[in-house]
């Protein structure tokens, strides 16, 4: 069974899955339109990392960013290709929303990349809607932003 919770970057199993994800997206994009958290950033106190373990193991990992005014971005999200297909995304997913509506969270955004159509599969599965690229993403073809109000 598939258990997710708020842990700190140093937990056992964290900071692999941090270097499979980078070492992931920048197979698919330049450095320029990779734009994970740095690992350093996953213990600042608007963000909240959420860690999927199967018997002890880390398998995923997301990341929640409260912006102060009532939206969040989803952020890091990224499950050991050997551990795919057993629901770790969709209960990160969940476990994300759910921490967002408790911060008082209406909008999550986010982003992710069209050479991704797994993600973006699961994003759109999840009701998350196509929208306008913000912030650090406006004017970079390699990003596709989404959003879904949880209110």
């Amino acid at each position: 069974m598939t258990v997710v919770t708020v842990e700190h970057s140093t937990a056992p199993g964290v900071l692999d899955l941090v270097r499979q994800g980078d070492e992931f997206g920048l197979s698919l994009y330049p450095p320029e339109s990779y734009y994970a958290l740095d690992a350093s950033e996953l213990d600042r106190d608007d963000v909240e990392l959420h860690v999927a373990r199967h018997d002890g193991h880390a398998i995923g990992i997301a990341a929640l960013v409260d912006a102060g005014d009532d939206t969040g971005e989803l952020k890091r999200m990224f499950v050991d290709p050997t551990a795919r297909g057993r629901g770790a995304a969709r209960a990160l997913l969940d476990s994300i929303e759910t921490a967002a509506r408790a911060r008082g969270i209406r909008v999550l955004r986010l982003e992710t990349g069209p050479k991704q159509p797994e993600a973006i599969a699961l994003y759109t599965s999840h009701g998350y809607e196509p929208i306008d690229a913000f912030g650090p993403y406006v004017g970079d073809p390699s990003s596709l932003c989404f959003a879904k109000s949880l209110s």
